[in-house]
C-alpha cells in the first residue's frame, strides 16, 4: 500500500505578526513552543486550537487561520497562561488583542452571545471602574436573549439579590476616575 503525503507551504506573514506584537506589546517570535499555556489553561477542552498552537499561527502571520478560530473567544482572561510562560509573554493580552482585531476585521464568532457578554463586562467596567454583577448580566442577558430572557433569569437573579450575593446599587470604585481614563486613553489606539 502507498501512502502519500502531501505537504503544506506556509509563507510567513511577518508584517500581520508584526502587528499583533505592536498592537498587544508582546514579543510573541519569543515563545519556544514549551505548551506550559496549553497545559495550565483550564479551558482549554473547549478551544479549537490550543493556546500553543494559535501562538504558533501568530508568529507565522496566518492571518486568516488566527482570526477563524474561537480559542481567543473561550479565553476566560484567568492569566494562568501568562504566569506560566517562561519567557515572560502576557499571552491573556495577546487573546484580548485578537477578540478587537477580530472585532474590527469584521469576523465574528461561531456564538453570537460571545462578544455581546464582552462587551457588556468592559461597559460595565468602564461605566463604573469595576464590574458591577447586576447590571453586566442584566445588560449582557437582554442583549442576547431578549426581555424573555430576561424575565427568564428574574427568579435567580431576585434569589441572589435576598442572599446578598447581587447588590441592587453598583459601589463606587475609588479609581473609577483612573479606570476611565485608561478608556479613553486607549480608544482609537487600533
Amino acid at each position: 500500500m502507498k501512502v502519500s503525503e502531501t505537504t503544506q507551504t506556509v509563507i510567513p506573514d511577518r508584517a500581520w505578526r508584526d502587528k499583533v506584537e505592536k498592537l498587544s506589546g508582546q514579543n510573541i517570535s519569543a515563545c519556544y513552543q514549551c505548551e506550559k499555556c496549553t497545559n495550565g489553561c483550564p479551558v482549554a477542552f473547549a478551544m479549537d486550537i490550543a493556546p500553543h498552537r494559535l501562538m504558533h499561527s501568530i508568529h507565522l502571520g496566518l492571518k486568516d487561520t488566527v482570526l477563524q478560530k474561537n480559542t481567543f473567544w473561550v479565553c476566560a482572561s484567568c492569566e494562568t497562561c501568562t504566569t506560566r510562560c517562561p519567557n515572560g509573554i502576557d499571552i491573556a493580552h495577546v487573546m484580548d488583542t485578537l477578540k478587537q482585531m477580530s472585532l474590527l476585521e469584521g469576523k465574528k464568532p461561531e456564538r453570537k452571545d460571545i462578544p455581546i457578554f464582552n462587551n457588556a463586562f468592559l461597559a460595565s467596567i468602564k461605566k463604573h471602574g469595576r464590574m458591577d454583577e447586576l447590571e453586566m448580566i442584566t445588560d449582557y442577558t437582554l442583549k442576547s436573549q431578549g426581555p424573555a430572557g430576561l424575565l427568564k433569569q428574574s427568579g435567580m437573579g431576585l434569589k441572589m439579590v435576598a442572599k446578598g450575593k447581587l447588590g441592587l446599587l453598583p459601589r463606587s470604585h475609588r479609581a473609577n476616575r483612573q479606570v476611565k481614563n485608561i478608556f479613553k486613553q486607549t480608544e482609537g489606539q487600533q
